[in-house]
């Protein structure tokens, strides 16, 4: 079974903001596949879908960024999931170019606050990660990444979305090594 994971916070007034490109992530590839997320038996939304043959369960923490990992784990333990070769978490950040991909098979947190609660939470960074650039324009990183896309960027968010949730399904179907080579680039260059 996979697990993808897409980071962000709950509540309307982050909706669209640079911080939850992970959820709108997932909700593409649930758009797609005509899932319906449902609240979980955690701090998490769900939605049951198939990729191919393949069931994958689409998750969305309630838990805000920075405890994001309270709810993987909840998630985890619940369908009694051991091997951590099928999660793929997808998360923004700010240290890449706004529109870059950049899949890994594990890694550090690299300063994402919702990945160093996961690692804490799971005390391995042995899971892949997708991480969708949002740009690194700004003074204060907390008040970037809780803002919305510029005009420009909104432009092209639509393209950045659908190229993420292609490098899900991606990784679903064919693995993060064949999906790292297609995937890890700028969309919009």
């Amino acid at each position: 079974m996979f697990i993808v994971v897409g980071l962000g916070n709950p509540g309307e007034q982050y909706n669209k903001t640079r911080h939850n490109v992970g959820f709108m992530a997932v909700d593409r590839v649930n758009e797609r596949a005509n899932g319906d997320f449902r609240k979980g038996r955690g701090a998490y939304f769900l939605s049951k879908i198939q990729i191919q043959s393949s069931p994958v369960l689409l998750v969305k923490p309630t838990t805000y960024m920075n405890l994001s990992g309270r709810a993987v784990q909840e998630v985890l333990s619940f369908y009694k999931i051991d091997d951590l070769s099928g999660l793929l978490v997808v998360v923004d950040d700010f240290n890449i170019p706004f529109g870059t991909l950049r899949m890994r098979p594990s890694g550090s947190a690299g300063g994402q606050n919702g990945l160093v609660s996961i690692i804490e939470s799971l005390q391995t960074k042995d899971f892949s990660r997708l991480r969708i650039g949002i740009g690194n324009q700004f003074k204060v990183a907390r008040s970037f990444v809780l803002s919305p896309f510029n005009r420009s960027e909104q432009k092209y968010l639509p393209d950045v979305i659908d190229g993420a949730a292609d490098a899900i399904e991606s990784f679903i179907v064919n693995g993060i090594t064949k999906s790292m080579n297609i995937y890890n680039k700028n969309l919009i260059d």
